[in-house]
């Protein structure tokens, strides 16, 4: 399936311009900030199967310690969300100067 001439954006472009995401000086990609964010929303699998692994033997009454499973999965899921988010908010600040000062939308 070909794409509409509509969005073929290339014809717009200045010639010699090479579109990078990544070059662009408001780019989150070249910030720390943003991949410690996303490295943190990572952290995020190990603490939702501590959280399963403590329901489940919570429920089987096969570990002593069912419930500190629990909470530690609660804990590290949570922290590592707001971790995360807060991170890539910070990170992503340029991009956000760059659309109020553009005018963009999205």
């Amino acid at each position: 399936m070909a794409l509409s001439e509509n969005l073929h954006m290339e014809r717009y472009y200045v010639d010699g311009y090479q579109p990078s995401s990544f070059d662009a000086p408001h780019s989150s990609l070249q910030r720390s900030l943003t991949w410690i964010g996303m490295g943190f929303w990572l952290l995020l699998m190990p603490g939702l199967g501590t959280i399963v692994f403590g329901l489940a033997t919570n429920m089987s009454g096969t570990q002593d310690k069912a419930m500190m499973y629990l909470i530690t999965g609660v804990v590290i899921s949570v922290v590592s969300v707001v971790a995360g988010s807060a991170c890539i908010h910070a990170g992503r600040k340029n991009y956000r100067d760059y659309k109020g000062r553009s005018g963009r939308i999205i």
